[in-house]
């Protein structure tokens, strides 16, 4: 049985007859309604990019509050309730805050057309704003431009992560096109960051901040920061290097620690107090739920991955060969994404997968439709009923390595399963 909370927030769904329609201007007559809350909001970072926003944000967080800053974040999507999209001074918001807070929204918007992301937004700016915190770290839901997120009237930083190909009916055919949708952010901003970029997008991202005062590129072409085998050498002043590893799997995540580093460098040279002792500690400490999780079940490592890109599939391959496994794939996906392709950057590093329909999710591939991809690769397929059915699998197979990829949304519902 559903909560009251889960019930409001399927009533705020109904309100637009799209899920997904950029456009700012349903939201400034909202906000305008509310007191404009999004003008009295914490120190904002704000973080655009196709892949690893969710990790960066994380790990600036992490660093923040390692050194003693109240910190609030805004996050999506969320993985098994509603209340980890918002997080005040790194605890969830209550249910009974968040209940209150969207129930009072829903009041002022009076039923007027407004997309889920965008009311769920306006709740959010008002609990930011009352929460007095000293930071506040802004994921974009999707693209920048038109993201409720980009409302927003100044921040200390912009921060692009990798983009790739994601969303294209929305951001457009080309990597141009959706690295310009990205960009959008990239305004009324002290500095920006940019995360490791594909080798065409550089130039172009690179002249099309041509006027920013502030910027600085990963990778050493552009002296930001230099990889030394594992581990990363950041010049934090002219005596003093940081050595970290990141406890999160993978080698992006390397990357995107990189970036979070330099961020914390850049805001030392502010006058920020951030101490290289906390900083190494908290890119050691950060954790990430459903990146390449590893999670123990019933004498199996499962793992838990949500990648559902052509870009998270390059990562998730690069991860199996380098640690030489060839896993069990509880296979779901959205149909709007590029499923044979997804499988097809994989198809050499798994052994058979196990197709199952997103629980709840009504644009999901059919588990026929994943049987149908795989005999496209020569992929053994078996088609799952559930995740209940999922589970017994596992048990009846152990001592074994799983691996649950494809969706967000899959990860959650498992991932509540499995702990």
């Amino acid at each position: 049985m559903k909560s009251k909370t889960e019930k409001l927030l399927d009533e705020l769904v109904t309100l637009h007859p799209k899920y997904i329609d950029l456009s700012l201007d349903r939201l400034k007559v909202l906000l305008k309604k509310l007191g404009d809350p999004q003008n009295y909001l914490p120190k904002t970072i704000h973080i655009a990019g196709t892949n690893g926003k969710g990790s960066v944000q994380s790990f600036i967080r992490n660093i923040l509050v390692k050194n003693g800053y109240k910190c609030d974040a805004y996050i999506s999507p969320h993985l098994s309730r509603f209340n980890e999209r918002i997080i005040l001074n790194n605890k969830e918001v209550s249910t009974k805050k968040l209940y209150d807070t969207l129930k009072f929204v829903k009041k002022i918007n009076n039923n007027r057309p407004i997309t889920f992301f965008e009311i769920t937004t306006a709740a959010a700016f008002i609990l930011f704003k009352q929460s007095k915190s000293d930071f506040l770290i802004l994921e974009t839901g999707l693209g920048g431009r038109l993201d409720a997120t980009n409302i927003i009237p100044k921040k200390i930083c912009s921060i692009l992560t990798p983009i790739g190909f994601d969303h294209e009916e929305f951001l457009g055919k080309t990597l141009k096109k959706i690295a310009n949708e990205k960009l959008g952010i990239v305004k009324n901003c002290g500095f920006v960051l940019v995360g490791k970029q594909k080798k065409e997008l550089r130039s172009y991202i690179k002249k099309k901040l041509n006027n920013f005062e502030n910027k600085y590129f990963y990778g050493k072409e552009y002296h930001v920061t230099k990889s030394l085998k594992n581990k990363f050498e950041i010049i934090m002043d002219r005596k003093k290097f940081l050595y970290s590893q990141p406890s999160l799997n993978g080698k992006h995540q390397e990357e995107n620690a990189s970036i979070s580093i330099y961020f914390a460098k850049v805001m030392k040279n502010m006058g920020y107090n951030l101490n290289t002792k906390q900083i190494n500690l908290a890119i050691k400490k950060t954790l990430w739920p459903g990146r390449l999780e590893i999670i123990n079940y019933k004498n199996n490592k499962i793992i838990l991955d949500g990648s559902h890109n052509i870009d998270g599939a390059e990562k998730l391959n690069i991860f199996l060969k380098t640690k030489k496994i060839k896993p069990i794939v509880l296979f779901g996906m959205l149909n709007n994404k590029k499923a044979r392709l997804f499988l097809g950057k994989i198809k050499k590093r798994i052994s058979k997968v196990l197709a199952i329909k997103i629980p709840e999710e009504k644009n999901s591939f059919e588990t026929k439709k994943i049987n149908e991809v795989c005999d496209i690769h020569s992929i053994k397929c078996e088609q799952i009923d559930n995740i209940n059915d999922a589970l017994k699998y596992f048990r009846a197979n152990q001592q074994k390595i799983y691996l649950v990829t494809g969706s967000l949304y899959l990860i959650g519902k498992i991932r509540r399963k499995l702990l």
